[in-house]
């Protein structure tokens, strides 16, 4: 992922490690402290790079996930189009005929490695062999020449269909055909071609790429491939005329001839003149590849994002180890910098000790990261099918590039380098004398004025820019700019206030503002940038630890009666609480850590939480009382279908039976994310036929859903859309309001029509294809009228829906419809179980980025185990001289489990109530959870099982040292400091 960041990313760590190398070479005095260091101290060595390691796996995981579903959607150019770039399709009778004769000279275009002529038609399969018989509604038969197939496409390349016709009375089939039916060479097979039934036989099966995977824009296409002449036999047969379907293959491969695709295209037009307004010009390679990009770049975003707070933790870990590390060597540090040794000598020391653990932990992480990113594309193929329209899902191929491991090295190696030269440039400001004598470092009387002057200024631009961000929505300035302004306002306000009068309210107003900016400006989510949660969940863990780190004692206050108690107990739990309260910046760099992971955690699960309580509302909304959708060939149907659902064997189990008129289009974006004509289904509604499927949005004016229904019906002008109308992957935004416009196309004559938004669908997936043909287009619902009068013959009653009558199972009626009508390609979509079944499939989405994050929870637990092996050392004197004056082993132990305890605790709850709020407040102002009307569930049930686990893994990774800790001598101890 990224190839833009490669060389950028990689000349900063070039850079970096080359002033690694030249420290390392001119200050061999630091050199050897800084290894010495690493050699010493073994165990805390390895959680350090422990920590350090799985923040790289978290970046490069993220990096892999999408480098999988980039590689998982091109491979649907691979499967269904192979060398197909262009795919011309013209109407049935003579205008095909035409137009195959008119794309003939194309073959000599230098551009140009191949033009192939087909003739296709809908069709359903009915497997002869075993028992019981299986059908398949969605079926695509082709007539074509193998042998010009099979020279199709670059010389030397493999078109992916060849070798001998098929010989009459026998057909080929693809594998996801063979798959459906049970069926294999051999096998006979019922072909229902124009609504009449054939037998034939199973010649051989061809495995599914390139041509044998050809559709008309499937995801899956079930394809037969029958005997030259044959086709055309059944039309005339009954009376039809199947489609003419013409394939052009760019000169190039299957991904490098898309860069001619525009050329190509417009040599078409011009070849074809007056017929180009007869047929449709599609560019399928191009449409591929570019979901492809976007789909991995969306999805590794996500986890990149989800992944950021984790990177956040490991930054905070090494943070929080050299400043325990600076802590412990003071005294040394004192010594070294009063014999001569400069300042910058010492940063060149702990830099290059840093950079070590870091380098040491970069193959690692690689590896684990690798690991993760498969574990991610096991667990979301099946995720995805869960989502999938007649079996039509993306399918997800594991895949990882060259390009995103290095990114994902230099990213965590970067960030590492950061953070551990901004940790040491920190620590080694300190007062020698001070130092030497183990003397507590005293705050300074105020700011110094160059950095008053600075911070001011600052303070007063980034309050002047964040007047029109506020005022205009924009997402990541919205939350940042007011959040800057008052850090940077924090030096001048310490001059006239006390240092913790200043801190609260600093860290109170940056906490308040971020919880409440979703409520005075909800739009500020309505960006498919997953910065903007990345902003808002750093801001709100790092003010609230703040601000409670900052007010520790006025929260210890209602159990000082605990502490104060004269027993051993009292004296354990004074000790556990004694040295957070001290050491303010570790403990509040740990409870960031917990923090952060327990907050993003806590809201993936109030989201699920949110999505499944609202199902019921959405099925209501979505469906208004209808059970099924039917998609089934219009060519084949006609009236008749209609006419056997009204009066036929099944009609005491159909109350009303909606007809839709279905056409496809293409319109411009009304949320201008993108200047590309989107894909849509244009869905025309029969006047007064729904009144009951609900808007979250109406044009003023239209107090009610009938009324919106009723102006679609009356102004041809008006059309309907669904929330997710041209989303480009991230959450649901409010990029469009009714009133809006948008340009509606008839691709296949270029006429086009401007239409008004009058209503956005609570939820709209009732008028989404059912058969899976259409996979990547959205619905535009227009009037019946309006729909015939733009696209003229292309408009076609192609789908119904259908209520039920009482006590009737629509699954049930589904499946017998089907088996009725199968010469029609009837396919029944029961709408309620669908809707369910892709919202189970969000749910167990979410539960695969808890997961994912958990990496995060073992960074903060491992940053527990490391500050408390840290404090032991540190405080190993302290701890000698207590056991002398007659502390038992058993009461330094609790003191120690007890001060894991208080941090993990404090961070859990913190988290925990940030994120049950956060996740309220976007409920509550959010375009991206409207239509889910359940309420606001708090999943107790899931919170307490995580905050258990945590605090179960934070005691665990604590007992260890807190053993080491009870197991001191004194005589040792107040003797030596190692």
């Amino acid at each position: 992922m990224y190839p833009n960041l490669l060389v950028p990313l990689l000349a900063a760590l070039a850079l970096a490690l080359a002033a690694l190398v030249l420290v390392a070479l001119r200050q061999p005095v630091s050199r050897r402290l800084a290894f010495r260091q690493v050699a010493r101290r073994r165990t805390e060595a390895a959680l350090v790079i422990g920590g350090s390691m799985l923040g790289t796996a978290i970046v490069i995981g993220a990096l892999v996930v999408g480098d999988t579903l980039n590689f998982s959607v091109r491979q649907e150019a691979y499967r269904t189009l192979g060398p197909v770039d262009e795919r011309v399709v013209a109407p049935p009778g003579p205008t095909g005929h035409a137009v195959a004769e008119r794309m003939a000279p194309l073959a000599d275009d230098p551009d140009i490695d191949g033009v192939l002529n087909a003739r296709a038609t809908q069709a359903s399969a009915v497997s002869g062999a075993g028992d019981p018989t299986v059908a398949e509604p969605r079926v695509l038969a082709w007539q074509m020449d193998f042998d010009k197939a099979a020279r199709f496409g670059a010389p030397g390349g493999d078109s992916g269909l060849g070798g001998p016709n098929p010989k009459p009375g026998k057909v080929v089939v693809n594998e996801p055909l063979a798959r459906s039916l049970s069926v294999k060479a051999g096998d006979p097979v019922t072909l229902y071609l124009f609504g009449v039934p054939g037998t034939y036989r199973v010649e051989r099966v061809v495995p599914e790429e390139g041509l044998a995977g050809v559709g008309l824009g499937g995801r899956m296409n079930r394809d037969v491939f029958l005997a030259p002449g044959t086709l055309d036999s059944a039309a005339r047969a009954a009376g039809a005329e199947p489609r003419s379907v013409t394939f052009v293959s760019n000169r190039g491969g299957v991904e490098s001839g898309e860069a001619l695709t525009d050329q190509v295209t417009a040599d078409i037009r011009q070849a074809l003149g007056p017929l180009a307004g007869q047929t449709e010009i599609e560019t399928p390679k191009q449409t591929v590849l570019r979901d492809a990009k976007q789909a991995g770049d969306s999805l590794g975003a996500l986890f990149l994002m989800i992944g950021s707070f984790s990177i956040i933790a490991g930054a905070l870990l090494l943070v929080n180890i050299f400043v325990m590390l600076g802590e412990e060597r003071k005294s040394q540090m004192g010594m070294v910098r009063a014999v001569g040794m400069k300042r910058s000598r010492l940063v060149g020391s702990f830099t290059l000790e840093g950079a070590t653990y870091a380098l040491l932990s970069a193959l690692p992480g690689v590896a684990i990261g690798v690991a993760v990113g498969w574990g991610v594309a096991v667990v979301a193929a099946q995720i995805f099918q869960g989502w999938s329209v007649g079996g039509s899902s993306i399918r997800i191929a594991f895949a990882v590039t060259p390009t995103s491991i290095l990114n994902g090295l230099a990213m965590g190696l970067l960030i590492a380098f950061a953070a551990i030269l901004a940790t040491s440039v920190r620590i080694s400001r300190f007062n020698i004398i001070a130092a030497i004598r183990d003397l507590p470092a005293v705050p300074g009387q105020g700011p110094r004025r160059r950095l008053l002057v600075v911070s001011s200024a600052l303070a007063v631009l980034c309050a002047f820019v964040a007047v029109p961000a506020v005022a205009r929505s924009q997402p990541d300035a919205t939350y940042l700019m007011p959040a800057l302004a008052l850090a940077f306002a924090t030096p001048a306000l310490l001059r006239i206030l006390p240092r913790h009068t200043v801190t609260t309210s600093v860290a109170g107003a940056v906490l308040a503002w971020t919880l409440l900016a979703p409520v005075v400006r909800p739009r500020i989510f309505d960006t498919p940038s997953m910065s903007v949660y990345v902003i808002q969940g750093a801001l709100a863990a790092f003010s609230a630890v703040v601000l409670v780190s900052d007010n520790q004692r006025t929260l210890l206050r209602p159990v000082r009666r605990l502490l104060e108690r004269p027993t051993e107990g009292g004296l354990a739990a004074r000790l556990a609480v004694a040295y957070p309260l001290a050491k303010r910046f570790r403990t509040g760099a740990t409870l960031v850590m917990y923090t952060l992971i327990v907050f993003v955690l806590v809201l993936l699960t109030e989201i699920s939480g949110i999505i499944r309580a609202g199902v019921d509302g959405v099925v209501a909304d979505a469906t208004a009382g209808y059970s099924l959708r039917l998609d089934y060939n219009p060519q084949v149907a006609g009236d008749r279908l209609l006419a056997d659902l009204r009066g036929g064997p099944s009609a005491p189990e159909i109350a009303t039976v909606t007809p839709l008129v279905n056409a496809a289009g293409r319109a411009t974006d009304p949320g201008h994310r993108s200047s590309q004509p989107l894909d849509t289904a244009v869905v025309g509604v029969p006047d007064g036929a729904i009144t009951g499927i609900t808007f979250r949005e109406r044009l003023p004016g239209l107090t009610n859903d009938a009324a919106v229904w009723q102006a679609l019906a009356s102004d041809p002008g008006y059309v309907v859309l669904d929330g997710f109308f041209g989303s480009t992957g991230g959450p649901a935004g409010d990029y469009y309001d009714p009133g809006d416009t948008l340009t509606l196309t008839d691709p296949r004559t270029g006429r086009s029509e401007q239409k008004v938004i009058a209503g956005v669908l609570s939820n709209g997936m009732v008028f989404y294809p059912g058969t899976g043909a259409s996979s990547t287009t959205y619905p535009v619902v227009a009037s019946e009228q309006a729909t015939r009068e733009l696209f003229g013959t292309q408009a076609q009653n192609a789908s119904a829906l259908v209520r039920t009558s009482p006590g009737t199972s629509p699954d049930a009626l589904g499946t017998r419809l089907q088996g009725e009508q199968l010469s029609s390609s009837l396919v029944a979509t029961p709408i309620e179980s669908d809707i369910r079944r892709q919202f189970d499939s969000s749910t167990a989405f979410f539960r695969l980025m808890q997961g994912f994050l958990a990496l995060g929870l073992g960074v903060g637990i491992i940053g527990l185990g490391v500050v408390m092996v840290r404090s032991v050392r540190e405080r190993r004197r302290t701890i000698g001289i207590l056991r002398a004056l007659g502390f038992r082993a058993r009461t330094v132990q609790r003191s120690f489990l007890w001060e894991s305890s208080f941090i993990a605790v404090e961070g859990i709850v913190l988290g925990s109530l940030l994120g049950v709020l956060t996740t309220w407040l976007m409920y509550a102002n959010s375009a991206a959870f409207e239509g889910l009307e359940g309420g606001f569930p708090v999943e107790w049930t899931s919170i307490c099982v995580l905050a258990a686990a945590t605090f179960a893994a934070s005691l665990l990774a604590t007992i260890g040292p807190a053993r080491r800790a009870a197991a001191i001598h004194p005589a040792l101890a107040v003797r030596v400091t190692e």
